[in-house]
């Protein structure tokens, strides 16, 4: 009998985000419109398509094995499960995301202590409740189905909302106050499953392959040609996870280097290059960095 591994992946938001990453890391999955199951092209997994809301519950349960959600949906599900690894990336990028306090422009409310007695709508509801809580003040919190921007201050007198950049907070007239909590994309399995050998190798291989995706979506590979004589002006000023690599060059007198770098600085570092003689300067992507 062949062992499965029962992997939520995220419904809604990071769907797209996460199919893709696992491309990144090997794993091709396609789904469909009409399924809440997709394939993929490993047969030891199982992958089950799952709102983020909700996948940190059923992996505390065991109905999943494992599955990739936010930390704010742990927290907000009291969820008792095995953290495996961090995996900083969004929507719409690799920030770490917010679940903010906002209220009006025009509000009178500016910190927490104002919010004592008033009203604040969020799909975050038991998280917001600790956070008041913690800050001794007493407010009524509501459930809110969506739009949440548009609800302060005809309905509530504020919003606790998820932002990454907080431009639709501002498109909506809306200011932030405070951060409730921060959040980013947590690979996690259920504590029973995890104690199983085999599942733990498949669930921790898996996470190694996403995290080196990550890590090298920030970074690029470096290629270039410099005379021998050239080479500790370039060595020393180029950067590298240990150190370059240098080989010799069929052409005397001449060697090649490659290394890699962030992708941040690579601009800077190319014509830095350029200007102590390195030629035939090659920049290319990568797939994964395994540390």
């Amino acid at each position: 009998m062949t062992n499965t591994l029962k992997l939520g992946i995220p419904k809604g938001s990071l769907e797209e985000s996460t199919i893709k990453l696992f491309k990144k890391a090997g794993y091709n999955i396609s789904t469909s419109s009409r399924s809440y199951f997709p394939k993929i092209d490993d047969t030891e997994i199982e992958p089950i398509l799952i709102r983020a809301q909700e996948i940190a519950r059923y992996v505390d349960e065991g109905v999943l094995d494992a599955g990739l959600t936010g930390k704010d949906w742990i927290v907000e599900n009291d969820a008792d499960i095995e953290f495996v690894q961090e995996l900083t990336y969004a929507k719409s990028g690799s920030n770490i995301v917010r679940w903010v306090l906002a209220v009006p422009n025009d509000s009178k409310i500016n910190s927490v202590k104002d919010l004592e007695g008033k009203s604040i709508a969020t799909e975050l509801v038991n998280t917001t409740k600790k956070y008041l809580k913690n800050n001794n003040v007493s407010a009524e919190v509501e459930f809110s189905w969506g739009a949440t921007e548009v609800k302060a201050p005809k309905l509530v007198d504020a919003i606790v909302e998820l932002t990454e950049t907080g431009s639709s907070l501002k498109a909506n007239n809306l200011r932030i106050v405070d951060t409730v909590i921060e959040s980013t994309t947590q690979f996690i399995a259920n504590k029973k499953s995890y104690k199983d050998a085999w599942k733990k190798k498949k669930i921790n291989n898996i996470a190694m392959l996403l995290k080196s995706a990550l890590v090298a979506e920030a970074k690029v590979g470096i290629k270039l040609n410099i005379e021998e004589k050239n080479i500790e002006k370039i060595v020393k000023n180029l950067p590298a996870m240990r150190n370059p690599t240098i080989s010799k060059l069929y052409e005397k007198g001449w060697v090649a280097i490659e290394t890699i770098v962030d992708e941040t600085i690579v601009r800077e570092i190319i014509l830095k290059l350029k200007e102590n003689g390195a030629q035939d300067i090659i920049e290319y992507p990568l797939n994964k960095v395994i540390y």
